[in-house]
């Protein structure tokens, strides 16, 4: 307790008191089990819950409940009471499984007030001695409902209990009216507790999952060893009865698989009807229709993206390339402008030394050594460089007739000496071209007996089987083995060495051996006047002694040729008159002999083909 202040002091707050908090508090003990049962009050309950389960309050336990007194009760059998359903003995048939162990004790207690012999005795009723009055069938009841592990097995076999199954068009029709109590009705038999509902068409996805999920593995308690016990002691025998036990496991093990048979199938006839099942596999679709939607579109913007930045880095290149061209034709304008200027410049400086020279009479007495000195002016126009001719001008504009003389005598010299270097060069090469002929040939007939007929032939063939030819190189040697005239016989290796050392002769004497070609043939195909002056050729003309153009075949006349002979077949009557009047400036013996030429080729070059051919195969 604070005491109050004196009226000198006065009461100071030094700190300020903490604001509330609220604070979740969670039940524990008996209000937990409270909280339990009140969050769980729609679930349905298991057997053992029923049988765990307490009273609540004193009114409940008071509460009296009503007995259906069974109608075929005083006519039981006593020794058939293991067929008797106990629950109808005892009033509680409306309760069944449901009924307490305090139920079941005050509806015995009911029972017994009633139906006992004494009571019956009492009032003037006969009574049955022994265990053959009905009254054993009340203790018998009694006996297996008070006792968990003996009511269990009873209720595993409840005759009254519906085990079917609702076809498919039952629960598509009215799914969860049909299916609610079929599965509240089979949870019963669950091992676990809080069996979940079935729920309703706005449960959750989880809820449904859970629903299943708990009824796909689901565990039941219920046993078949009343129906056991029974036919076991039916027999007696220690052998016996060990047969019969094996048997009972057996049957017990198909029932119960016959059970959880049934289960699966209730389940899955559950799970193919169920509408939310449908409407979750919907949406599901629709959400992975909407997911690979959306990947489309990333993806598509993806590409979209990389086909921007490709078409980036092709405008950049582009502009890059154009900027380059640009640059490049911007170097070539120059430098063909600076081209100009020199060109211009060397003109320039040409025409100036040609001038000075002719003012100075080419530096000459006599009009032969004038020509022979503008010829000589003329070289080093040719010849001198832009720097050369601007320091030769200058000599010779500066220097007296003498100096200038001298000047243009010195660089004459100078670039007859060049001249004379290079032409000494040029031989050396064609030697060392000519050696390095003779030294390849030294293998074989390559470099030996080579006389212009073989040359001649030798480019022949070379021509007639282009680059291409199967064996080509055995075919030419074939051939020129087969029309040469000198006897020497060549191989591949021989033709290929001659053909190499072709190639790199000299321009001139390439010329010179095309020159002695023709040459020969002109001679070869000299027309001669015929013995005979009105003499006709026939269709198998003979080259010899004939008249007509000796003047080689063109290309074009050759096609014209091979065109003819193809509109004109050997049947046509005049067929060489109309052959030679469609090739111009080509006589009908002309035309006649060029086929025959043609003739002998191709026979020639299918001969060297085909020794080719016969030489490979061996």
């Amino acid at each position: 307790m604070l005491l109050e202040a004196r009226d000198d002091e006065e009461t100071v707050v030094f700190t300020t008191t903490a604001a509330s908090v609220q604070v979740q508090v969670e039940p524990v003990g008996r209000w937990y089990e409270a909280y339990v049962k009140r969050r769980n009050r729609s679930t349905s309950t298991s057997f053992q819950e029923l049988e765990e389960e307490e009273e609540s309050s004193e009114e409940e336990e008071d509460e009296e409940f009503q007995l259906e007194e069974y109608p075929m009760l005083r006519t039981l059998d006593p020794k058939d009471w293991k067929n008797q359903d106990h629950y109808a003995v005892l009033g509680l048939v409306h309760l069944r499984y449901k009924a307490t162990q305090k139920q079941i004790k005050a509806a015995h207690k009911s029972i017994v007030l009633k139906h006992h012999p004494d009571k019956r005795k009492a009032a003037g009723e006969q009574i049955v001695e022994g265990d053959n009055d009905y009254f054993t069938c009340i203790t018998k009841a009694i006996e297996i409902l008070s006792d968990p592990v003996k009511r269990r097995a009873f209720d595993s076999v409840d005759p009254t209990f519906d085990n079917a199954v609702p076809s498919k068009s039952e629960g598509k029709e009215n799914f969860f009216e049909v299916f609610t109590s079929v599965f509240d009705r089979n949870a019963r038999w669950s091992s676990k507790k809080h069996v979940p509902k079935l729920g309703t068409m706005e449960s959750t996805f989880e809820d449904v999952d859970n629903f299943y999920s708990f009824w796909y593995n689901f565990d039941s308690w219920r046993e078949f060893l009343t129906w056991m016990k029974r036919k076991k002691r039916r027999l007696n025998g220690k052998h016996e009865r060990r047969w019969i036990e094996k048997q009972n496991r057996a049957s017990r093990a198909q029932r119960k698989k016959e059970e959880m048979n049934r289960i699966r199938t209730l389940v899955d006839t559950a799970y193919g009807c169920d509408p939310r099942i449908k409407k979750f596999k919907e949406e599901e679709k629709a959400r992975k229709e909407s997911e690979k939607k959306a990947k489309a579109d990333a993806k598509k913007r993806e590409q979209e993206e990389k086909e921007r930045a490709r078409q980036a880095e092709l405008e950049a290149a582009r502009l890059l390339k154009e900027k380059e061209e640009e640059e490049a034709k911007q170097a070539a304008q120059q430098a063909k402008k600076e081209k100009e200027i020199q060109k211009k410049a060397i003109k320039k400086e040409r025409q100036k030394l040609r001038t000075t020279c002719k003012n100075w009479n080419y530096f000459a007495d006599n009009e032969a050594d004038s020509v022979k000195m503008m010829e000589e002016v003329e070289k080093l126009c040719d010849r001198l460089e832009l720097i050369s001719l601007q320091s030769l001008n200058e000599i010779l504009a500066s220097g007296s007739k003498d100096d200038s003389k001298a000047a243009v005598e010195k660089q004459v010299q100078e670039v007859n000496a060049q001249l004379q270097r290079e032409r000494e060069a040029e031989v050396q090469a064609r030697q060392a071209a000519r050696s390095a002929e003779q030294a390849s040939g030294g293998g074989g007939g390559g470099g030996k007996g080579w006389n212009e007929d073989d040359l001649q032939l030798l480019i022949k063939a070379v021509n007639l089987f282009p680059a291409g030819t199967n064996a080509r190189w055995e075919v030419i040697a074939n051939y020129m083995n087969l029309h040469s005239t000198s006897g020497m016989k060549r191989n591949a290796k021989d033709v290929i060495n001659k053909a190499k050392n072709l190639q790199r002769l000299d321009p001139l004497q390439k010329d010179e051996i095309n020159r002695k070609a023709f040459e020969k043939f002109k001679k070869e195909h000299t027309s001669v006047a015929p013995t005979v002056d009105n003499a006709v050729p026939s269709e198998r003309f003979d080259a010899s002694g004939t008249d007509g153009n000796t003047a080689a075949w063109t290309t074009e006349e050759q096609k014209l040729l091979e065109q003819a002979l193809k509109t004109y077949p050997v049947s046509t009557p005049e067929r060489w008159e109309k052959i030679a009047a469609a090739v111009p400036g080509r006589s009908k013996k002309d035309c006649m002999k060029r086929y025959k030429e043609l003739v002998e080729m191709v026979k020639a070059k299918k001969a060297a083909q085909e020794q080719v051919a016969a030489k490979s195969k061996k």
